[in-house]
């Protein structure tokens, strides 16, 4: 059964930093268009950064881009996310997922994600 486990939140102080992982177990994630999206409290999730499915490309939300920064290790089977400069506004549950596309414009049509870990960024 494909899983997907999320680590790596806590609590951060504004302009602080923090790195999420997601290792992936019973499937290859090279062979996956990979991703990150969020949930706050009584929002809408939305689609965080993820590799594109057709080309070198990276899609990064708006509000993360020049602080967020997404890689892979295939070799590890894990995915990462880099959060720089965090805000307030970041504190969500990160879901890492599997999406049937990813291009410039966003991340679409999630096929699987993990249980989330939660980033609070609160002085």
């Amino acid at each position: 059964q494909v899983q997907l486990v999320e680590s790596g939140g806590g609590l951060v102080q504004p302009g602080g930093s923090l790195r999420l992982s997601c290792a992936a177990s019973e499937f290859t994630l090279n062979y996956y268009t990979m991703g990150w999206f969020r949930q706050a409290p009584g929002k809408e999730r939305e689609g965080v950064s993820c590799f594109s499915s057709s080309d070198d490309s990276i899609y990064y939300y708006e509000s993360v881009k020049g602080r967020f920064t997404i890689s892979r290790d295939n070799a590890k089977n894990t995915v990462y996310l880099q959060m720089n400069n965090l805000k307030p506004e970041d504190t969500a549950v990160y879901y890492c997922a599997t999406f049937n596309v990813g291009d410039r414009t966003g991340c679409y049509g999630m096929d699987y994600w993990g249980k989330g870990t939660l980033v609070t960024v609160s002085s």
